[in-house]
């Protein structure tokens, strides 16, 4: 279908429709583009088409339905929705489908997640949990994937925690009616203190492998999956820490930019009665809290900035001077492009997770 020839050769020998059926992943705005290019091939022909997708994850993609029919006019007159099985609407006038709002978003994210667990016989997922807006969100992900009862959140705070970080941590996973334990980490960061001579890098990721030995020690003996709950824009430009926060077994925001992650949840919010996350964590200043007042802003610019640079750079191919000439510091539009480059040995090694975007 994405090319005209065979439409016309069906047509030329008596088609009467044409019946597509497609494999077709998920990306944001990938639905308008199908639709688009379907009713090109109906112009042309002047046939209906049948656009048939397969539904469901399947490692990191996942297929997002979305069929529908076109009759000979265009005119779309049968839509099925993301579920598996045969379903679909009929109404005078179908409404647009937006492929890139945040409850298609969401969607994919939660079949993403559910449908690698269920074809890899995973049933239970384990999470830190920070307080932090990345991991609340994944773990709001992963209750509505398996179940709030299978989901466990560890909080693993350290001499630089802050108290409301431990308290934002135990109040979403009341909101989110799941496990929680605390697991307190500076024990084990002496230790290591003791052992070896440590920079201060060294001692601030130190703490974030600490809390993955934790984390896979526990996955382990009870058989969870860990999650790892990095977004796209720390993992781009390589703002995590090896065989620290990056290990995991599933990264279900890998590819979710985090100005869409504080949308997503306040979108999870606004479907509720009241706030499933935390506003604390949606609203106070990201941080790794490894070192005291520490802030994400005191090594990356504005994730605004941030972003709208990763999605030219990364999404649309741009070069250096095409950035720039878009309005963007040159000098600002180098570092980051710089940082993606030199992190590629970590995301080479990083957790599968969900394709959302081109």
């Amino acid at each position: 279908a994405w090319f005209s020839q065979p439409i016309e050769s069906a047509r030329d020998i008596g088609a009467d429709a044409i019946i597509i059926l497609n494999a077709s992943p998920y990306h944001r705005n990938k639905h308008e583009q199908r639709m688009d290019m379907l009713k090109r091939r109906v112009e042309e022909s002047a046939l209906p088409m049948f656009y048939l997708n397969l539904v469901g994850g399947q490692d990191e993609l996942v297929f997002d339905g979305g069929s529908f029919l076109l009759d000979a006019s265009g005119t779309e007159v049968l839509r099925a929705g993301m579920e598996p099985g045969l379903y679909w609407e009929q109404n005078e006038k179908l409404e647009p489908v937006k492929s890139n709002d945040l409850a298609t978003l969401w969607q994919v994210l939660v079949i993403g997640l559910r449908d690698y667990c269920a074809k890899t016989g995973q049933t239970k997922a384990l999470l830190g949990l920070s307080g932090g807006i990345d991991s609340a969100l994944s773990a709001a992900i992963a209750c509505e994937a398996l179940g709030n009862k299978n989901v466990v959140g560890i909080a693993l705070p350290s001499r630089y925690s802050s108290e409301h970080s431990v308290e934002d941590a135990y109040a979403l996973a009341k909101n989110l009616d799941i496990e929680i334990r605390q697991v307190p980490i500076d024990r084990a960061h002496q230790a290591f203190e003791t052992m070896v001579e440590l920079s201060q890098l060294a001692s601030e990721n130190l703490q974030a492998r600490i809390r993955a030995v934790t984390l896979m020690a526990i996955s382990n003996s009870e058989g969870h999956l860990l999650l790892t709950t990095g977004n796209k824009s720390e993992i781009a430009v390589g703002y995590s820490t090896m065989y620290g926060d990056s290990a995991g077994g599933f990264a279900p925001i890998k590819d979710v930019f985090k100005t869409d992650v504080w949308a997503l949840a306040r979108w999870v919010n606004s479907v509720h009665e009241s706030a499933v996350i935390p506003v604390s964590s949606i609203e106070k200043p990201p941080s790794a809290e490894l070192r005291p007042d520490q802030l994400d802003s005191d090594s990356l610019p504005d994730y605004q900035l941030l972003d709208e640079i990763l999605k030219l750079l990364i999404e649309k191919s741009a070069t250096i001077p095409e950035t720039e000439a878009l309005g963007f510091d040159v000098s600002e539009v180098v570092r980051i492009e710089a940082m993606v480059r030199n992190s590629e040995w970590k995301r080479s090694q990083g957790a599968i997770g969900t394709k959302t975007t081109e």
